[in-house]
């Protein structure tokens, strides 16, 4: 459908502007010469449509759209008809004032400029040209072909909503107004891209989040100027305080209800047109090991789940080197039973353990990203038979060890445990320079490699909130929902490190001898 709700006035940023606005509008109002520079304008466009028309009174009319977009039968039933039918000649009987005024009722926007008229038919609308008048008008009658809504691919719940979002930005609005009815939400438009002009909300809640956030956020969509923008990715990489970061500092989503519990803590959700992930800022380390599930489950299995995640996470990043480690230059510290079988199985491996991992890590990042790549009919079985097949017949060639076959399987398992694609492909990414520094120094290197990552957290910020907030700096108050997640009548405010002073979000609560009390 055609932005109904938009305001092309309210746009923000230099990237908001057309290529077309230098242009000048053609002289006059004889309905020919216009016709005629939005066919030069449109040349070679082979799904351009012009057509001109007399309307029941006499007058000249001429349409201007795109084939492929519009829907024809309502262009007929709603303009076409009224327009040619003989109770149109008497309605404008008293003028073309009057018959321009009739006209309005179902128009979306009225313009004199031809580069804005212009980027609402390549939007989808239809333009009315009337012979003798110099305002054009344009009509939402597109009709875009979309995806109807389905369920989250990548945020898979047991239990909660199943709806996720779709490539459509109106109806990604409609899925949140539905859960959140205030009109404190808050949603502002703009469009990036020279040539794609893309339309990106910026949404929030007035009251909750605060002013200079939005500000800052705003700030940062309007330095943009790119070419294009085909994915809300492009807008993360321009937005986000530290670039060449491998850690994400913008959470993103594919789930209305995470959406909407971002915007009542304070935070922004941006939404891009074409996409169905949403972005999310600020974002703190802790938020990418929750799960929207957690808080629709029981607070002690949540909480139980979360240090499974945190537990794995560790495993994902440090058991290949630990293993190295280990091997390598601390085999004193492994016992004797399990040292003669680690010797035993590594005994036929000509290689170090360390390139021994990396050929098993590289193996299994190719088998991954194959599994994704090939059909999804065949891509489960290709990828287990590719495991099964590859590991037995390496370790029957004596190329690697069976214990390092079973530390490559154990760690890629663990990086599908934590809930955040991002933050797993990242711990993926420095896994390998870890592994380096334990195969040179062994556990100091370990020690270091871990020392840097911390060090790097520490000075990470989202929108200048501290990345390991509220841990570092601590904040007691916030603590309810990091690591651990209280029961809902214990989080009696809204984490203090994203919206405004006073945070409280619990007023009352129903205590089971009856009493109701803050």
């Amino acid at each position: 459908m055609f932005s109904l709700f938009r305001k092309p006035k309210a746009n923000i940023g230099k990237a908001a502007k057309t290529a077309e606005s230098t242009v000048q509008p053609a002289p006059g109002k004889e309905l020919g010469q216009r016709l005629q520079w939005f066919q030069e304008k449109l040349d070679k466009c082979v799904d351009a449509v012009f057509r001109t028309f007399t309307g029941a009174g006499g007058r000249q009319y001429a349409l201007v759209f795109l084939g492929g977009i519009a829907d024809l039968e309502l262009l007929q039933e709603d303009l076409i008809n009224p327009l040619t039918s003989e109770d149109s000649g008497d309605k404008t009987a008293a003028g073309p004032a009057a018959d321009f005024s009739r006209l309005l009722i179902t128009s979306c926007n009225v313009s004199v400029d031809y580069a804005e008229v212009l980027q609402y038919v390549l939007e989808g609308a239809v333009l009315l040209i009337i012979d003798g008048e110099d305002r054009m008008i344009c009509y939402p009658y597109a009709r875009f072909e979309k995806r109807s809504i389905g369920e989250a691919q990548n945020e898979v719940v047991i239990r909660g909503s199943r709806e996720a979002f779709v490539e459509e930005v109106r109806t990604n609005v409609t899925m949140l107004r539905r859960r959140i009815k205030s009109p404190e939400l808050k949603i502002q438009s703009t469009y990036i891209g020279r040539h794609t002009r893309t339309e990106v909300l910026v949404i929030y809640m007035e009251g909750i989040c605060r002013p200079e956030l939005i500000e800052e956020v705003h700030h940062r969509l309007s330095k943009i100027e790119i070419d294009g923008v085909l994915e809300s990715s492009y807008l993360e990489e321009f937005i986000e305080d530290h670039p060449y970061s491998p850690f994400p500092q913008i959470q993103n989503t594919e789930r209305p209800d995470t959406a909407a519990a971002a915007l009542l803590e304070g935070r922004i959700v941006i939404f891009t047109d074409g996409t169905p992930i949403a972005l999310i800022a600020p974002v703190t380390f802790p938020v990418f090991f929750q799960s929207p599930e957690d808080y629709y489950q029981r607070s002690y299995a949540s909480t139980w789940i979360r240090w499974i995640r945190v537990l794995f996470m560790f495993v994902s990043l440090l058991a290949p080197s630990f293993y190295i480690a280990l091997t390598t230059y601390h085999p004193e510290m492994i016992p004797a039973s399990l040292l003669f079988s680690i010797a035993a199985a590594r005994e036929p491996v000509p290689f170090p353990a360390l390139f021994e991992a990396f050929i098993m890590e590289i193996v299994f990042e190719g088998l991954r990203e194959a599994s994704i790549r090939i059909p999804s009919a065949i891509g489960q079985a290709v990828s287990i038979l590719g495991t099964l097949v590859i590991g037995e017949a390496a370790v029957r060639a004596g190329i690697v060890s069976s214990p390092m076959v079973i530390i490559v399987s154990l760690t890629g398992i663990s990086s599908f445990i934590v809930p955040s694609y991002s933050l797993g492909l990242t711990l993926r990414l420095i896994r390998f320079p870890i592994m380096i520094l334990s195969g040179s120094f062994g556990l100091l290197g370990l020690s270091i490699g871990i020392y840097l990552v911390l060090l790097h957290l520490v000075v990470l910020s989202s929108f200048g909130v501290p990345y390991l907030a509220p841990i570092a700096p601590l904040k007691w108050k916030d603590i309810k929902d990091t690591v651990i997640r209280v029961p809902w009548r214990l989080m009696k405010n809204r984490p203090s490190v994203y919206g405004i002073e006073p945070t409280r979000r619990l007023k009352t609560i129903l205590h089971n001898d009856g009493d109701d009390r803050d």
